[in-house]
């Protein structure tokens, strides 16, 4: 008697053997970096492993390729936080950051913020930012997007709710 592994089960491992290989040099050619393509490659099946449902696959490049691409945005988003995280360092006159740990934990709280912010409606966003950056008063920042104070209200109403809701508040 051999052990045979339920049906979505067999479909996934199908869908990996039969798509591995074309993945994997898919990513490599977008990223000119074999480590990092192998490392989405596999971060691209555990998405597909832990998804609640076994998809139906009638499409499995155009499915793989849609979950790789999102990862793929994501890795360039954290580089382009981490670059930006780099360059507010260089500037400063001494380190802000003792450890490889303290600056991993900053690194980690910058994409936390970076996800929230990418979550809000870009108006939502822009008063936020303009609010909590910038300084500006409501009616200044409505002034600046041409909308009433009542508007910018709502907004700040919004992004504070997205804030409490990610647990974020104390680090915004």
């Amino acid at each position: 008697m051999s052990f045979q592994a339920p049906v979505g089960q067999q479909s996934i491992a199908a869908l990996y053997n039969d798509h591995h290989g074309w993945l994997l040099g898919w990513l490599h050619r977008k990223l000119d970096c074999p480590h990092l393509a192998t490392d989405l490659t596999h971060d691209t099946f555990l998405r597909v492993i832990t998804r609640p449902s076994t998809p139906d696959c009638r499409e499995p490049k155009a499915y793989l390729t849609t979950i790789a691409r999102g990862l793929l945005i994501d890795h360039w988003r954290r580089q382009d936080v981490e670059r930006a995280w780099l360059e507010t360092l260089s500037v400063l006159p001494q380190p802000l950051v003792s450890s490889p740990e303290e600056y991993m934990q900053v690194l980690e709280a910058l994409y936390q913020v970076d996800q929230l912010l990418n979550k809000l409606k870009p108006k939502v966003r822009e008063a936020f930012l303009l609010s909590q950056l910038d300084g500006l008063t409501y009616s200044q920042i409505a002034e600046k997007l041409g909308v009433g104070e009542r508007m910018i209200k709502k907004y700040m109403a919004q992004a504070m709710l997205a804030c409490l809701s990610a647990e974020l508040v104390g680090a915004v």
